[in-house]
């Protein structure tokens, strides 16, 4: 069997630990190869491997810099296929989900391109008599990434091609699940000519996560996953004096309203529930009826659902795939108990489902919940499963009114045909992605992503403009140049420049 290491300086790293972890394919059931579970002599060895490549890649040029991103995006989209069908062997997800995740990765880092020009800063001619003040937006140092296993490829492109971009280095530790990717993407910038040791990857688990978080030259911590974790690495970092933006989880709410087109909104709220098998922190996990539409809108929604075309995801035409392991097929199970006990409608149970000829996969069927309230468990807690819940409202107040009082933030959308409904919704509500008609409004790369409340700790969101921000720190220099022969006197007062 096949054992995943390290990579460091470019190279693949070995470890003396001999701790391992299995790698699945969960259409199968089997495993497939297994990955090391690092320790903190691996961590320390990554870290000194990207410090020491540091003051280079500083100093580097930005546009230099710009030129590999250009070399990796082309790379990215010549290989998009091969690390689609990593993500899909490792994850489940459908092949065509895979390859789309790729691409909007792949948006990053030609956001990333434009780098010379995003590092700018500000000059201000005169702010005094014969005195300029101008700004420098620098490099941290050594940063790190902590990713989860439903995006093995976009989300580390989320981080480090932002990272190393800005000019600094890089430490990655991706989810033991699904190590492939982040291996090739290692490989893939390699090719492109990032120097060694400006990107390295360390495969592991806690041990690994919290010596990063303590270590004294990881200047900056990256993290998408759940809001426990999250919460757990961003009291951790900040702790030990580093920048951090933790991304946690979500209960994402789709509002339909009487007026919506309503076929429409029923097939986006099928790929937005039932899409990578519900594992996504912008699923629409729950559907708050307005009106009279509900009926009309469960109906249909459960036609739908029990027509689903679920197989491995390299079958052609499969519209869902497994999740990840048998664990959480357990405990997404253990979910749809307790909603019926807790008394919603079970209109369509994804429970025992098989799939002929991988039967020891990780499968469970579109399920669909009617007549769920705030109170029960299915509503209040992430699942990260193909569980759709219908809320019943009487009014698009009170549907505000319940997402605003939701713990978590991340996205939500409205799907209506009138303008001032939309308006009033953008406006009142109060989640980090808003989309109208749109049932995972993930902003393009230009844009950055993130939530508020128990869906982010930290200040700024990922990607675009304020991962420039994150990456970067504001130096600002005040200088003048005496003429020759200008009289000198001592000044024991706050200095003014007028």
């Amino acid at each position: 069997m096949t054992t995943i290491f390290n990579w460091i300086n470019n190279q693949p790293a070995h470890s003396v630990s001999t701790r391992r972890n299995d790698v699945t394919n969960p259409a199968k059931g089997e495993v497939i190869r297994d990955v090391v579970l690092s320790n903190t002599d691996d961590v320390n060895a990554a870290v000194a491997a990207a410090q020491a490549a540091f003051p280079a890649w500083r100093d580097t040029p930005p546009l230099r810099r710009a030129r590999i991103m250009m070399k990796f995006r082309e790379l990215l989209e010549l290989n998009r296929d091969k690390l689609a069908a990593l993500i899909t062997e490792e994850h489940g997800k459908t092949f065509d989900d895979a390859q789309g995740s790729v691409t909007r990765g792949l948006e990053v880092v030609e956001f990333a391109q434009g780098i010379a020009h995003m590092l700018k800063g500000e000059i201000a001619e005169n702010v005094g008599t014969g005195v300029d003040s101008h700004s420098l937006n620098q490099p941290l140092g050594v940063c790190a990434g902590i990713t989860p296993f439903n995006f093995p490829a976009m989300v580390p492109l989320w981080m480090f091609p932002m990272a190393i971009a800005c000019g600094n280095t890089f430490v990655l530790k991706p989810s033991e699940k699904v190590p492939s990717c982040s291996m090739l993407l290692a490989q893939l910038a390699k090719e492109a000519g990032l120097p060694d040791g400006v990107l390295n990857i360390v495969n592991g688990d806690k041990e690994v996560v919290d010596a990063l978080l303590s270590h004294d030259d990881v200047k900056a911590v990256s993290f998408v996953g759940s809001t426990p974790i999250a919460k757990y690495i961003y009291q951790t970092a900040a702790e030990h004096g580093k920048r951090v933006q933790a991304l946690g989880g979500a209960k994402n709410h789709a509002v339909v309203m009487p007026d919506c087109d309503l076929d429409f909104t029923i097939n986006a709220l099928m790929g937005a529930a039932y899409g990578s098998a519900g594992e996504r922190c912008m699923a629409i996990s729950v559907a708050v009826a307005v009106g009279d539409v509900a009926d009309a809108l469960v109906s249909k929604l459960a036609e739908k659902a029990q027509a689903l075309k679920i197989n491995n995801g390299m079958v052609a035409g499969t519209e869902m795939g497994p999740v990840i392991s048998a664990i959480h097929r357990e405990k997404i199970l253990g979910y749809i108990n307790q909603g019926e006990q807790e008394g919603a409608t079970l209109v369509v149970d994804g429970r025992g489902l098989s799939v002929t000829g991988h039967e020891k996969g990780f499968f469970v069927g579109g399920t669909l919940f009617d007549h769920v309230t705030p109170d029960m468990t299915i509503y209040k807690e992430e699942i990260f499963g193909p569980v759709l819940c219908v809320v019943r409202v009487e009014s698009l107040e009170e549907a505000i009114a319940l997402i605003n009082k939701n713990m978590y933030a991340n996205g939500t959308a409205v799907f209506t045909s009138n303008g001032a409904v939309a308006r009033r919704f953008e406006n009142a509500i109060e989640v980090g992605m808003v989309g109208v008609n749109v049932p995972i409004p993930v902003p393009i790369s230009f844009f950055s992503f993130g939530g508020w409340r128990n869906s982010l700790f930290g200040d700024q969101h990922i990607y675009g403009p304020e991962a420039i921000r994150f990456y970067t720190r504001s130096k600002v220099i005040t200088r003048r140049w005496p003429e020759s022969g200008m009289a000198h006197a001592n000044s024991f007062v706050m200095p003014t420049l007028g």
